[in-house]
């Protein structure tokens, strides 16, 4: 078999961040909005406050999205934005799955 530089197939051309679907679905309604409540992104997500308070932090620690905790009247609000390396990586992300599904497509 002939050798390529097609990395399609390299597991290592995805990034690991993205491909939990808790994570993947935060980052993809992030970008559609110009920022959310921690509350809005659990309900629509359908994960536990626990849960997605530990994806959230781990896209934060690797600075995909910022959090800003503020009060609305005395009452505490979390809000999180995608930043744009955020926007970058889950664009390249989305990019590298549409060049694997493309495959699909070829041969069908």
């Amino acid at each position: 078999m002939a050798e390529t530089t097609d990395n399609r197939y390299n597991y290592r051309s995805y990034d690991s961040l993205m491909n939990s679907p808790i994570r993947l679905a935060a980052m993809s309604l992030l970008a559609g909005t110009e920022e959310a409540e921690f509350t809005f992104i659990r309900e629509k997500t359908g994960t536990t406050d626990g849960n997605l308070s530990r994806h959230l932090s781990k896209l934060e620690d690797e600075g995909l999205i910022a959090v800003e905790k503020r009060f609305v009247g005395k009452k505490p609000v979390t809000v999180q934005r995608i930043t744009e390396n955020g926007r970058q990586a889950l664009k390249d992300y989305v990019a590298n799955l549409e060049s694997l599904i493309g495959t699909l497509k070829e041969t069908t």
